[in-house]
């Protein structure tokens, strides 16, 4: 089965990791068909594996004692991504040069009772969808900044979640698509 693995916390300020060692690592740990996209951890794999949460834990488990800090580590296959961008939420959304729309990709089940909209109380986030394990949210920049996750994002989505883009998505998607062809 072929994974794309969104990682968290990769090539940050004082966390930098270059491509071809992560491609290693994930080779050490007996994964298949390897590659990576973009330098901000997303990494395509193949493996028989099934278990995601066995198999989410194992890779955390792995970058944790290499890389000397915690990576959250969520796991997606193609078909998910695909059906992501299928609902395209941001369709009807005038987008403004001081918004980005964003997937934040989580490990735990998000709550379905989850009131939606939701705006952050600094109103830079708002989170505008959500499916059981995605979250589409609109960031509003501020002096050109984007907003931390820490706080409102940490407190409704998770700890243990990665944001990337929704174009970006589109693109790492592609970019598998086209490895797996």
């Amino acid at each position: 089965m072929l994974y794309i693995a969104f990682l968290r916390g990769l090539n940050v300020p004082g966390r930098s990791v270059r491509m071809d060692r992560l491609r290693g690592l994930f080779r050490d740990m007996g994964f298949d068909s390897v590659r990576s996209h973009i330098q901000s951890g997303n990494v395509f794999f193949e493996t028989d594996e099934e278990d995601r949460a066995a198999l989410g834990g194992t890779i955390s488990t792995r970058l944790r004692e290499v890389l000397g800090y915690d990576v959250a580590v969520c796991l997606r296959t193609v078909p998910e991504v695909e059906a992501l961008i299928a609902l395209d939420p941001f369709k009807d959304i005038t987008v403004t040069a001081d918004m980005r729309c964003c997937v934040v990709f989580t490990t735990e089940r998000i709550d379905p009772a989850m009131e939606l909209p939701l705006l952050s109380p600094k109103k830079d986030m708002e989170i505008v969808r959500t499916t059981a394990y995605e979250a589409f949210v609109l960031w509003y920049l501020i002096n050109g900044r984007a907003p931390a996750a820490k706080g409102f994002q940490e407190r409704h989505l998770g700890r243990d979640a990665t944001t990337r883009y929704f174009h970006t998505v589109a693109a790492i998607l592609a970019a598998a698509k086209k490895g797996a062809a």
